[in-house]
């Protein structure tokens, strides 16, 4: 069986995407499950390999990915030849590293619409950057929905036996708060059902955290358990979906880590995203659902708040 081939487009080139990427392939261990393919600058990564103080040799490939070298003696290169780190202030939003980084991006889409990569591991990006390179996109997700056509694509979370979807992304608490209605929570709890077969977990209970402290208190903190989430729940019920909810949020992420549920719908960004960094801080991986490919990233993104250091990152 071939090994699937994953793009890692670089991210923003001012902040430690580049380094996260040249030591992580550094790792002998990913080579026995798939072959790596880095989209960016060749300028860059040479930077990254020189901070970390490595030695890999880049294997500087075209589009159709002849001559891939599938272990940790060289990097597969797809250079892009946009950007040159002279012109960087490392640690800063620079238009210039934001409209980089969307092309990787786009370039790394483009690869797998073809058929040429299995599929995407996204590095670190900045928003502000994005925004002042005039990208109407908020980040890799709608990014990514966007070039693809995909409508509203699914986050999940995962992180030891812990899964988290979010009913929502990036919108303000405010705007997350309406978004919890009954219509949408029965859409997501289908939708996250459904993908939680295809990666092959068939077995088990869903749960929906509740959003008001104490899950409202049968709304006295608050209606949206009551006229929200409690019809959802039940007529996903008779519809034959296993669910459960809504279970306070102090509770539910723990009682799932502990296998009670296969999975948790958070309700906010902040909810879910909370609870999977409190769980493991370096190993929560984020998997987008319901594009034409699979993509992953991490958790977490420090992006430009660590400029350049003498000590890489780890």
């Amino acid at each position: 069986m071939e090994k699937p081939i994953v793009g890692i487009p670089l991210g923003d080139v001012a902040g430690i995407g580049p380094e996260i990427v040249v030591k992580a392939l550094k790792e002998e261990n990913i080579y026995r499950f798939l072959t790596p393919v880095v989209i960016g600058s060749k300028d860059a990564v040479c930077q990254a390999l020189e901070i970390c103080g490595l030695d890999s040799r880049i294997n500087v490939i075209d589009e159709t990915l002849h001559g891939l070298i599938s272990d940790s003696s060289a990097i597969n290169l797809v250079d892009t030849g946009d950007i040159g780190v002279s012109n960087i202030k490392m640690g800063q939003v620079q238009a210039q590293c934001g409209e980089a980084a969307f092309n990787y991006i786009k370039r790394a889409v483009e690869l797998a619409m073809d058929g040429k990569i299995d599929a995407v591991a996204t590095t670190p990006i900045n928003k502000e950057s994005l925004k002042m390179a005039g990208v109407d996109y908020i980040g890799h997700t709608e990014i990514l929905a966007g070039l693809t056509g995909t409508k509203d694509p699914l986050t999940m979370f995962e992180v030891g036996n812990l899964r988290i979807f979010f009913l929502s992304r990036h919108v303000s608490l405010r705007q997350a708060c309406d978004l919890v209605t009954k219509e949408r929570l029965l859409d997501y709890i289908k939708r996250c059902t459904k993908a939680l077969g295809l990666l092959g977990i068939n077995e088990g209970t869903m749960a929906v955290a509740g959003l008001n402290p104490h899950s409202g208190e049968h709304g006295l903190f608050g209606r949206e358990e009551v006229d929200s989430v409690i019809p959802a729940v039940k007529e996903a019920v008779l519809m034959g979906y296993r669910v459960e909810g809504p279970i306070g949020a102090d509770s539910v992420f723990y009682l799932a880590s502990k296998g009670r549920y296969n999975s948790v719908l958070s309700l906010y960004h902040d909810q879910g995203h909370i609870a999977a960094k409190t769980l493991d801080f370096e190993r929560t991986i984020s998997v987008t659902i319901g594009l034409p490919f699979l993509r992953t990233s991490v958790d977490h993104v420090l992006h430009l708040i660590l400029p350049v250091r003498e000590k890489p990152v780890p």
